[in-house]
């Protein structure tokens, strides 16, 4: 009898958890119907946090089943697969490599033999993504949402995404706080980060008197957007006016003051009281080597960008500032343009996942889906360690109207397209990812699987 004791304890302390966990229920059943967003979120972080502490591991637990949504979802999917959890996925283009990493999946438009793929930068609608991740929940059970590219702009479809099934990471109210661009870098002004002189305008007038006052060149921008599309550089009136038709697709225009130097990203982890600053990755921008048409246009990443550290500090204390100020959680990203003098300026803030998370996982041998889950839910940051070796990212994107090769058998290729399908002018192909000893051996070899696939392009 003296035996049954720790099972009788653990027996009562099982059924009390259960009684709470069904009073919590009842509660968040209460603030749902009161649509409170922010404490529906904290509730659901709440109810598993106890579960872990009466030692269930989460990840065979309280969260399997993982829906992630974006413009592009496969790096962020393959990782929640790989990390043992069940994945679901909505996203824009057709991949693959996409299906392999899903139980199910949905894409915005399915391609078949001969059938174009979707412009997206002309198509894009957020509600598209919503709809088809409603539909996708009604089939299937789903415990939480990763972000992914393309709604960091569109609070309204995140608070509807966030009532449907929970958003485990940044809620929307903290989305939001950051990308208002007004409040942001007035915040920035407040905490002393450095940052490019930044308006918004609603017309073109005001983007004028904007410019003559900060003095050319300056950069204008859609107020939403994501990958670079629609951003031009202004070197004058003309420019200015340009690049204002441009930008003004969806709302105000953003001016800002151009930064000359190096265009990189902070990847964070964030916890509730400290962050860790994961790799600064170095950004490529607008490359014609890739057939980039748009000048500032996302084309990858080389993680890590070697610097000081002098300005690896400068660059952590941004991130320390930036995330507990507005409360980050989870895998953040933070774009800065590091100038000649060392000074880190930051240009904006992604609060998901990023597009340097496949290399960042080869680099540091990191599953960073599992990381993030631990930072949000436990306040657990890994241990940084020096990234050992190199990986870039390289996206490809179509020369001319073409049609996708077989491109299975490639090893290091990502975001493979259907066979056969044709891939517009200007829109990508897929991405090459290549680990190297140093930047050059990375690059180089990553260019060379580029070469590859353009000579196995026929135009349609």
């Amino acid at each position: 009898m003296h035996n049954l004791r720790p099972y009788s304890i653990n027996l009562i302390v099982g059924i009390f958890l259960m009684i709470e966990g069904i009073l919590m229920l009842t509660e968040y059943l209460e603030l749902k119907n009161s649509n409170h967003r922010r404490h529906h979120n904290k509730l659901f972080i709440f109810l598993f946090t106890h579960a872990k502490e009466a030692g269930q591991p989460l990840a065979r637990t309280e969260i399997r089943n993982l829906l992630v949504i974006g413009i592009d979802t496969v790096f962020v999917a393959a990782s929640a697969k790989r990390a043992g959890y069940n994945v679901y996925a909505v996203d824009y283009f057709d991949d693959i490599d996409l299906q392999h990493a899903c139980a199910a999946y949905k894409s915005i438009k399915k391609h078949k033999n001969t059938e174009s793929r979707l412009e997206v930068k002309t198509n894009f609608d957020p509600r598209a993504l919503l709809k088809v991740a409603k539909t996708l929940s009604k089939k299937h059970r789903i415990d939480a949402v990763l972000l992914s590219s393309g709604l960091d702009d569109y609070t309204k479809i995140l608070c509807k995404l966030n009532e449907m099934v929970p958003i485990l990471g940044n809620p929307p109210d903290i989305i939001r706080s950051i990308r208002e661009r007004k409040k942001f870098f007035n915040a920035l002004e407040k905490l002393g980060v450095p940052h490019p002189e930044t308006a918004v305008v609603e017309n073109l007038f005001e983007a004028k008197e904007v410019a003559a006052r900060m003095g050319y060149p300056v950069v204008v921008k859609p107020s939403k957007g994501f990958g670079g599309v629609g951003v031009r550089l202004a070197s004058n009136p003309l420019e200015l006016k340009k690049g204002f038709q441009i930008a003004k697709i969806d709302g105000d225009v953003v001016v800002q003051k151009l930064i000359r130097g190096i265009h990189a990203s902070i990847s964070i982890l964030a916890g509730k009281r400290s962050i860790q600053v994961l790799s600064i990755n170095e950004q490529l921008l607008g490359l014609p080597s890739v057939y980039q048409k748009e000048p500032f246009g996302y084309c990858g990443n080389i993680v890590p960008l070697q610097v000081t550290n002098p300005i690896f500090e400068k660059c952590k204390l941004i991130a320390e500032k930036i995330a507990l100020h507005f409360g980050l959680k989870g895998s953040n990203g933070i774009d800065i343009v590091i100038s000649k003098d060392g000074t880190p300026y930051v240009i904006e803030v992604n609060p998901r996942f990023q597009g340097s998370l496949g290399c960042i996982e080869k680099v540091l041998e990191l599953n960073l889906v599992n990381a993030h889950v631990k930072a949000c839910l436990y306040d657990e940051l890994p241990a940084r360690k020096p990234p050992p070796k190199f990986c870039t990212r390289l996206v490809l994107y179509a020369p001319n109207r073409v049609i996708a090769p077989d491109l299975t058998t490639l090893h290091g290729i990502w975001n493979i397209p259907p066979s056969h399908s044709i891939i517009e002018k200007g829109e990508p192909i897929c991405s090459v990812l290549i680990v190297g000893e140093s930047r050059g051996t990375s690059l180089h070899k990553a260019e060379s699987l580029a070469k590859i696939i353009y000579s196995k392009l026929q135009s349609a």
